[in-house]
């Protein structure tokens, strides 16, 4: 039997154990810490604290609708249960590969096929039972669809490294990209997959040297800051520049200046996929395309101006326009402490 076929098998295997010791042992209400706040905040679209999870919120808001109110907070709960084994089942895969990788057959059998694959299931199993993921997998915390998130995407830059070498190869980098941009609606944790992600790419392009490293890990956390800094804060902070002179110096009305904003950065995007096309500049449409991606992810904080707008019940920072939801993304809230000083 081929080796594709038993990993598929044995990682859906590992994912229903999974899937089971998760299910047998989710808590049937709200936890403790911040589990009643994302609970109620999904339940109707509520406003939760700085910086938000409006992702998370949908989804849980969606698990909600099918089981009935009197089971918001199990439904909720069976959201980190799903998103924890599917963690499972990924990071087997991951695990698998590297190790097919290190083994340096194509198709393993015999005693380095039963090597592989256990590596796999003893680095899977050792996760699911561990003693934070767990607490995380049976929760309506954020934790567990941010790790799915994270191994995901840690997934999909290996699968591009079995193919980097074909011309349709880029359709997994631009996945990647719009997998980082939901995941912002998730967790920021996330973000820190961007390091390993580009040691990936390194590794499969170029030769190996400590130069070519570091300067690998330094573009690697300037990615990371950019998307953090300029991406989530920035894109905010350019349509509220937009929306103040629109509605201060022009007199036009509320929300011209975003509606121009969005128009305008359509229109870029648009321009240069066609331009780069036309010109053969690959590697300038891939980039156009990714970030894109990202801010297709991310405008599911849209959602938390549209809801805030609505006045709910919970509606922290009241951030139902440009200006403010700046401050709740910045979290202005919680105010600064200088640990370095």
């Amino acid at each position: 039997m081929r080796f594709d076929r038993l990993n598929n098998w044995t990682g859906w295997a590992v994912w229903a154990l999974a899937t089971l010791v998760y299910f047998l042992t989710v808590e049937p209400t709200a936890s403790f810490w911040d589990c009643g706040e994302f609970i109620a905040s999904a339940y109707k679209l509520e406003v939760g604290h700085p910086p938000g999870a409006p992702f998370f919120m949908l989804l849980a808001r969606f698990l909600m609708i099918p089981m009935g109110p009197d089971t918001a907070a199990l439904a909720a709960n069976m959201l980190s249960v799903l998103s924890s084994s599917f963690t499972i089942l990924f990071l087997f895969w991951s695990i698998t590969h590297l190790a097919k990788r290190l083994s340096g057959e194509q198709d393993p059998q015999g005693g380095t096929l039963v090597a592989v694959l256990g590596s796999g299931v003893v680095g899977a199993l050792a996760y699911t039972f561990s003693d934070s993921f767990w607490f995380s997998a049976v929760e309506g915390e954020v934790y567990a669809l941010s790790s799915l998130f994270t191994a995901l995407v840690f997934w999909a830059i290996l699968k591009w490294e079995n193919v980097a070498d074909r011309p349709d190869s880029t359709k997994w980098i631009i996945l990647i990209a719009y997998l980082m941009g939901l995941s912002i609606g998730v967790h920021l944790l996330n973000l820190l997959a961007i390091p390993a992600i580009a040691m990936v790419y390194y590794f499969r392009n170029y030769d190996f040297s400590w130069k070519g490293l570091a300067i690998t890990g330094a573009v690697s956390i300037a990615l990371l800051g950019f998307v953090q800094e300029a991406l989530i804060k920035g894109a905010v902070q350019l349509a509220g520049s937009f929306e103040l002179f629109f509605v201060n110096d022009l007199g036009m009305g509320f929300n011209t200046g975003a509606l121009v904003y969005l128009a305008l950065l359509l229109a870029l995007i648009v321009g240069l996929l066609m331009v780069s096309r036309q010109k053969g500049w690959w590697a300038v449409n891939t980039l156009t395309l990714g970030m894109a991606m990202v801010l297709l992810g991310y405008s599911s904080f849209a959602t938390i101006m549209i809801r805030s707008a609505a006045n709910p019940p919970m509606d922290e920072n009241d951030p139902q326009n440009l200006f403010a939801l700046l401050s709740y993304l910045s979290r202005e809230q919680y105010g600064d402490r200088p640990l370095a000083t």
